[in-house]
């Protein structure tokens, strides 16, 4: 009796379905199947498709010099097990000796890395794909100042959906205090100049340096805001305008604040002296100034994660920094991970990190090309047939 495959017994479009309900991790190993699978998991649809239906584990990818880390922040909630929440992770550079390198942010399954040397790398460690950019003739031309590794003063990493497009922002000021603002697309491969957007001088050299995108438009808070009317400088990426929203009157300003996201909405956090606890402030309705909400942490804590309503997992101090989940219900502060493999810092700028299979521009443009060279290869096959016959 001939045995049946899987696929004489289920319909493709049955697989499909189940396949789109399958977590990213294991659908990179299920590729090996069969050619059929490995056809429908690698088709960059069915990798959209998945990215917004499918369950995806959240991790927080940790730098430590020239190693890397990701944490499962899903299972750090709920599993009791250390060593399965954490994993080293290869870094996508061709090197012998990894070279020092910072995490910058993550869009969509993509982490923003840069790469001593002037480089950047946009990579999904998922399925190893990765892009070089080299940013050496901006830096050489306009002179940043570079008081660190990293030669500008604030930046962003986003995907536009209204063109199916990576964007990297750099922005920085320069010796002579004049601001200027670069974009790098992915899908065109080239650099943008959007100095037009600069209608007034901005102090790019005042402004932390991560932007955060949400609602369309980048985010930056000052290292320390001299008016809570000024709070948080915004960048829209349709309109190519600046603008700011205001913070509650209520925040702090003579203390470091910081910006996040947490269940996609904008929250400034810092640690209150006077209290002794860590004030976050979250706008539950975008652009609704009475919508800030105060919330308050009686530990010095850097806000990460939201798992759920009630709960937020971040980095805590408690002699040296860990990673904690904090029950705003009960009030109840519990440290969840200590791994002695790493240092966790909390300067670093850690990403929050989902998994996906989504493949860049340029993987799809290599794909055309590679599948346009099979249909040639085929026609020319055909024509020899026929000469043949």
């Amino acid at each position: 009796m001939e045995k049946k495959s899987i696929h004489d017994i289920l319909p493709v479009e049955l697989i499909h379905r189940i396949l789109l309900r399958v977590p990213a991790k294991h659908l990179a190993r299920l590729r090996c199947v069969s050619k059929l699978w490995y056809s429908l998991i690698s088709d960059p649809h069915f990798a959209e498709m998945h990215f917004h239906h499918s369950p995806a584990s959240t991790y927080v990818f940790i730098e430590n010099d020239t190693m890397a880390y990701f944490v499962d922040l899903d299972a750090l909630f709920r599993d009791n097990n250390d060593a399965l929440q954490v994993r080293k992770v290869s870094l996508p550079f061709k090197m012998k000796s990894p070279p020092r390198f910072e995490v910058l942010g993550s869009c969509r399954g993509f982490v923003l890395l840069h790469q001593h040397g002037r480089f950047l790398v946009v990579w999904n460690p998922l399925t190893g794909s990765s892009k070089l950019i080299s940013y050496s003739h901006i830096a050489s031309r306009f002179k940043p100042r570079g008081w660190s590794s990293f030669d500008f003063d604030v930046y962003g990493f986003c995907y536009d959906a209204s063109h199916d497009d990576y964007l990297v922002f750099l922005g920085w000021q320069n010796e002579h205090g004049r601001d200027h603002f670069h974009c790098f697309s992915l899908r065109t491969n080239s650099w943008i100049d959007f100095g037009d957007a600069l209608l007034k001088p901005l102090g790019f050299d005042n402004w932390q340096s991560c932007g955060l995108f949400l609602n369309g438009a980048f985010h930056w808070v000052p290292s320390r805001p001299k008016d809570y009317r000024d709070a948080i400088l915004i960048f829209d990426l349709k309109e190519r305008t600046f603008s700011t929203i205001s913070a509650p009157e209520q925040l702090r300003t003579s203390y470091y604040s910081s910006l996040t996201l947490l269940g996609g909405c904008l929250a400034l956090y810092y640690y209150n002296d006077d209290s002794y606890k860590t004030d976050i402030w979250v706008m539950k309705e975008y652009k609704v100034h009475s919508s800030w909400t105060l919330y308050q942490i009686p530990f010095r804590f850097q806000p990460l994660y939201l798992p759920s309503a009630m709960d937020l997992i971040g980095k805590g101090y408690d002699y040296e920094w860990e990673l904690y989940i904090y029950n705003f219900r009960e009030e109840r502060l519990q440290r969840r991970f200590e791994h002695h493999c790493f240092f966790i810092d909390y300067a670093a700028a850690d990403a929050v990190y989902t998994e996906s299979l989504l493949p860049l521009p340029s993987d799809l443009k290599d794909k055309d090309k590679e599948e346009n060279g099979h249909q040639v290869l085929q026609e020319c096959y055909e024509l020899l047939d026929v000469a043949d016959g």
